[in-house]
């Protein structure tokens, strides 16, 4: 199976106007051929195997934007990201906040001065079957976060695919 872009899905906990706005969003989509696995299980199948290049990239990006005076994940929340067994809204999941959790997403992000994020890792059971989409959105709050995301966006794209085919292929999925 491989990775798709996808649309927006339907019942998220992203709002739809949050969306709407927002100054950058994409979603991605592939078969869920383990659905009896959590949706903790899952988050941690897709971000909790990063490859150490990503690892090493995130680390510099984040020492960058701790320069300029915006909140970043320490070095360890990159490198080995705890894993607890329960999660409710404002603990960390990996180096995020979460702001949403239910049976069958996760809504973590930061808030920045430059922009903010949502990354949405939503179990979907539809006509296609089981999947989970991977959706992130960026609100913009000056011409900082357009720059950044100029630069970020094609590497952002990259990774998730990767992420996601990467998980897709050792099976965690």
């Amino acid at each position: 199976m491989h990775v798709v872009e996808c649309d927006y899905p339907p019942g998220s906990g992203l709002s739809r106007d949050l969306v709407e706005r927002a100054y950058f969003h994409d979603s991605y989509r592939a078969a869920l051929a383990r659905p009896e696995l959590g949706i903790v299980d899952i988050f941690f199948a897709l971000f909790g195997h990063t490859p150490l290049w990503m690892k090493l990239l995130l680390i510099v990006r984040n020492a960058i934007a701790k320069l300029v005076g915006l909140e970043a994940p320490s070095v360890g929340e990159i490198m080995s990201p705890a894993i607890k067994s329960e999660y409710r809204v404002g603990d960390k999941i990996g180096p995020w906040p979460i702001y949403f959790i239910a049976e069958n997403e996760i809504v973590a992000g930061r808030n920045n001065k430059h922009l903010d994020f949502r990354l949405s890792v939503l179990e979907a059971r539809d006509g296609e079957g089981p999947n989970v989409i991977v959706t992130t959105v960026c609100t913009v709050h000056n011409v900082f976060g357009k720059i950044y995301l100029f630069f970020i966006v094609p590497f952002h794209r990259t990774g998730v695919r990767a992420l996601i085919s990467n998980a897709v292929a050792a099976k965690r999925l």
